[in-house]
This record gives C-alpha cells, sequence and structure tokens, in this order.
C-alpha cells in the first residue's frame, strides 16, 4: 500500500477552501482528485444539458488547478460504488476521502462505498460537511429535533460562530502536491481512468452559451464583482427581474466551485466595510437567502421523503387536474400571462430564471392550473444549470404550499406580481417580444384585448385566475375538513 489518498470530488469542484480536500493533504503530500461520471445520475430524465455542460467546464478548470498543483485529476465513468473501489484498490492507495451530501441517494451510495472500502483495508473520512455552513445535527430545536420553520432555523444559525475559509497551502502555480508517476498513470487507465468527454459525448449538447462562466476562478470573480455592484443594494433590487441584481453563484454553489464559507465571509467583510444602515439591511438581507439555502439542504438531510412528494399531508394526495395541454402551454411559455410566459421563456433560452420569477410560475403551476407541482419540479430540473435537488424541491413545495411553511396557503395573482416587479413591462418586453409594441399599462395589468392579442399573435389566457383561485381553495378546504373527518 503505498501513501496516495484519493481525493472524491462530487459537489466540490475545487482545489481552495476545500474541508475534505485539506484533511487528504495534512495526510500525505500525494493526492490524487477522482470524479466519476455516475450513470445513476447523468442518465436520469430530469438532468440539463446546460447543467452538465457548465459541470464539465468546472471540471475541465479543475483538472488544470490539479496540474498546476503537480498533481491530476481522474475521470471515471461508471458505477460509483465499483470503480472507485476499483481505482484505489489497483493504484494501491492508502486511503479514499470526500465530502458527504445531504441528498437520499448521494448517503446510500457512500454507505456502499464505506463497506467496499472496509473490505479492502483502505481509510476514509468520516462524515465530513463541507456544503453547509453548520452540520444538520447541529441546528437543533430546543427538544433536539430538526426544524420545519425557517424564522427560527434562521435566528438558531446565524447565532452561532461560522468557520473561517481554509487556507490554500501554495499559490496556483506551486507545485506542492505529488501525483500519479507515469507507471501509475498506466494502472489508473487499466482501472477505467478516461479523458474527460464533452457534454456532447454524454448526450447532453447544449446549443446555446453559458450565461454564467465555469469554474473555481470564475465564481470568485463572480462573488467579487457581485459584493462591489450589487450587494449594497440587493434587498431593494433583488425582486426585480429586469435587473441584474442578484449574485447569481447557485450553480458555483451547487457544483462547490466556490465554498459557502467563502461567500459567507464575503458578506461578514461586507457588513464591516457597510457605511449605513441600508447597506446592512442589505447585506442581511443575503445572507438570510443563503440560510434559505441551508434550511433546504438540512430539510432534505432530516427528511428524505422530501423528494418524493408533499410534507403536508392535506397536499399528499391532492386532487390536480393535471391537464397535459395546460403544462405544455406553461413549459413552452404561452400561457397568455405576459410574467409567466416570460420567465419560462428565459429559462429556456438561458438555462437561468430569476428567482421571483422562479416563484411566480410555480404559483401559477400549483394554483392556476391546479397541476401537481412534481411536474413543474422535474421540469426546472431538465432545464437549470443550477438544478439542486434540495433548493429547487424547497422553492416549490413553498410555492405548492405542500412544503415547511406556517402560513397554510399563498396565491400570486400574475397581475399584481407584475406591477410590483415589472411595473414598466421591460422584463416581459425582453422575453415576450410579440408584446413589446402593447401600450404598458394594459401590459403589465394583463388587460390586453383579445384583438391585439391575435393581432401580435399572443394566446388568450389558458385559465381565468379569479375563477382558479376560488377552485383551488375551495379543494384545499375539502381536503382539510377530510383530514378532520378522517
Amino acid at each position: 500500500m503505498t501513501d496516495l489518498i484519493l481525493f472524491w470530488h462530487r459537489r466540490d469542484l475545487r482545489i481552495s477552501d476545500n474541508t475534505g480536500l485539506a484533511a487528504a493533504r495534512q495526510k500525505s503530500p500525494k493526492v490524487v482528485g477522482v470524479f466519476c461520471l455516475d450513470p445513476n445520475i447523468l442518465e436520469r430524465d430530469d438532468v440539463a444539458a446546460v447543467r452538465v455542460t457548465y459541470m464539465i467546464g468546472c471540471l475541465r478548470s479543475l483538472q488544470e488547478r490539479y496540474t498546476q498543483m503537480g498533481s491530476q485529476l481522474l475521470i471515471l465513468h461508471g458505477e460509483p460504488t465499483q470503480a472507485i473501489p476499483k481505482l484505489a484498490a489497483a493504484l494501491g492507495g492508502k486511503a479514499v476521502f470526500w465530502n458527504w451530501d445531504v441528498e437520499p441517494y448521494s448517503q446510500e451510495r457512500d454507505r456502499v462505498i464505506i463497506d467496499s472500502l472496509k473490505e479492502n483495508g483502505i481509510e476514509f473520512l468520516e462524515k465530513n460537511w463541507d456544503q453547509l455552513l453548520h452540520p444538520p445535527e447541529s441546528i437543533r430545536t430546543g427538544s433536539n429535533q430538526p426544524y420545519t420553520v425557517y424564522t427560527p432555523f434562521w435566528k438558531n444559525l446565524s447565532s452561532k460562530p461560522k468557520s473561517s475559509p481554509l487556507e490554500t497551502r501554495g499559490g496556483a502555480s506551486e507545485h506542492n502536491m505529488t501525483g500519479l508517476t507515469q507507471a501509475e498513470q498506466e494502472i489508473a487507465k487499466q482501472a477505467g481512468a478516461i479523458e474527460l468527454p464533452t457534454a456532447k459525448d454524454l448526450g447532453k449538447h447544449w446549443d446555446g452559451e453559458l450565461i454564467i462562466e465555469p469554474g473555481e476562478a470564475a465564481a470568485q470573480e463572480r462573488l467579487e464583482e457581485f459584493c462591489t455592484r450589487a450587494i449594497e443594494e440587493y434587498k431593494e433590487q433583488r425582486n426585480f427581474p429586469a435587473i441584474d441584481g442578484t449574485s447569481r453563484l447557485s450553480a458555483a454553489l451547487k457544483f462547490g466551485v466556490i465554498s459557502i464559507r467563502t461567500v459567507w465571509q464575503a458578506t461578514v467583510d461586507a457588513l464591516e466595510n457597510s457605511r449605513s444602515e441600508e447597506t446592512e439591511t442589505s447585506i442581511r438581507t443575503w445572507q438570510q437567502e443563503l440560510a434559505w439555502r441551508e434550511f433546504y439542504q438540512h430539510a432534505m438531510y432530516n427528511f428524505p421523503e422530501l423528494a418524493d412528494g408533499a410534507f403536508r399531508q392535506s397536499f399528499k394526495n391532492f386532487p390536480y387536474d393535471n391537464n397535459e395541454e395546460h403544462f405544455q402551454a406553461w413549459c413552452e411559455g404561452r400561457t397568455g400571462y405576459p410574467i409567466v410566459d416570460a420567465a419560462m421563456r428565459q429559462m429556456n433560452e438561458l438555462g437561468w430564471m430569476h428567482n421571483r420569477c422562479r416563484m411566480i410560475v410555480a404559483n401559477f403551476l400549483t394554483k392556476d392550473l391546479l397541476i401537481d407541482p412534481r411536474q413543474g419540479e422535474k421540469y426546472f430540473m431538465q432545464r437549470l444549470i443550477d438544478g439542486d435537488l434540495s433548493a429547487n424541491n424547497g422553492g416549490w413545495q413553498w410555492s405548492a404550499s405542500s412544503g415547511m411553511d406556517p402560513k397554510p396557503i399563498r396565491i400570486f395573482n400574475p397581475a399584481s406580481q407584475t406591477q410590483k416587479f415589472d411595473a414598466e413591462g421591460e422584463y416581459i418586453r425582453t422575453w415576450v417580444p410579440e408584446l413589446r409594441s402593447i401600450d404598458t399599462e394594459y401590459l403589465v395589468t394583463g388587460k390586453i384585448t383579445p384583438i391585439e392579442r391575435r393581432a401580435v399573435g399572443y394566446p388568450d389566457p389558458i385559465v381565468d385566475h379569479n375563477k382558479q383561485q376560488r377552485l383551488f381553495k375551495e379543494r384545499y378546504q375539502r381536503q382539510k375538513e377530510g383530514m378532520v373527518s378522517g
């Protein structure tokens, strides 16, 4: 057995501030990275081509970083429970380290791999959290239960000290890791190591450009740019989809090309440099949004059944209509509701959608079209560059009123949302170009006449919002009454 440690990257495609990688480098200078293209994930029908393209770009960047550090990032393609132990055994590896994940599949996969490593006498790192500010077991209620409501979760989380970002030994050009010898590289190839494929090679070709540049350096630059440009006005600007007022770091955090500790430290530094109460409020608002991400990650870990359906009992068998024509109209951005259609077209073209719009379209699908949120949740995962099980599921359950939310029913009026957050119709005109000539007052109120709609080739509303709102409330009330009588 050699002193080699394989570090298995999953949702941490970076060198800097990586807790598991740092632990490996403390134990041995000979650390080699490995990433396994998992068919159990890649061959699912909810994997977005844009997300795979972004991931491949991040892996390419990570390979360059390993080369700069004097080592290699090996690529495998196959069942991880077989491929990882096989590679470690072939190379005579001392240990395989990795960072833990909250998702149900990942936890089950890791348990299988741990058993295999134990059988072969190969060390592994005990449960090590890197994607979270705090381990799920450390944020608990007074009765030692996981939180199911965000506000008390936030109060607990915000009161706890946060770990500082880890120092990365050596500069980007300094060789301070030892990689495989030429002979060992040949052994790795025989054990399944391959060249990094393209997204197209994996059957996930994305035709458009990536609106978010992949890689560790790009994520760090995006964070710095946001903190310089927009963080001071984040509270006021974050809800307006026509304004670039958000960080757009969600994809980077999903794949871990930047750590949550680094991002949080940026908020701490910004607070220290703030010069007004308004600026401080904006920064704390962004911290609360980061805590929503944490809340949904903890929720998925503590309640894995969330991945399969509603948290609230009254929505486990809710009588949705699930009209297929309505669903397709929603997917394609032709519902006749301008703000909804603009948002869906933005996602279909860019692989990204503004968060305010995510809430609007999810609420519309579940409350206006009466379609099961799991259909929309899946469609988002098929399209989004930042598609993440925990965050996507949490957002959809919040919008559908089926999740962890003390307010039982939340219904958005598309016209009211437009008047609040796209009052001049700028966002709508960008993504629904056939409506550019419509007078702003009629555009944002939704009071476009049928004649005007036909003239510009825009559809009539596929449902009546007020009618559907009443219908949804009636069904919800019957569900509640049925639970009581049952």
